[in-house]
């Protein structure tokens, strides 16, 4: 773990940001879970953030009887060619790991403009 620095973790993935790539600005933010990673600008999160609920609120087909291993739901990524199939648990799980990297994101944005740290 010396070649990163861990923002935010759940049971489904992990976000974090390369010590390497630690360029003036707004470094990427690498977000992994299942064996997918992608690399995103906070707003980018953002947009992830909002995919997820749109795709939230959609309606898993009701003649399923495994909700836990249906992968009916499409859920749309930062990139434009990429959709997941995911469960309505797994929607959750990333979920969380998106706003919970968010939150704390932004909450050291906060902590070192305002001379709290």
């Amino acid at each position: 773990m010396g070649a990163i620095d861990k923002i935010y973790s759940n049971k489904v993935g992990i976000s974090f940001f390369w010590k390497k790539q630690q360029p003036k600005g707004l470094p990427k933010i690498q977000l992994v879970f299942r064996d997918i990673g992608f690399l995103l600008t906070l707003n980018e999160l953002k947009d992830f953030s909002d995919a997820c609920s749109i795709t939230e609120q959609s309606q898993c087909c009701s003649q399923c009887t495994s909700h836990h291993n249906c992968r009916s739901l499409l859920l749309r990524t930062p990139s434009d060619k990429i959709d997941l199939a995911v469960n309505k648990e797994e929607l959750k799980q990333i979920q969380e790991l998106i706003n919970g990297t968010i939150f704390r994101i932004e909450l050291q944005q906060w902590v070192t403009t305002t001379g709290l740290n």
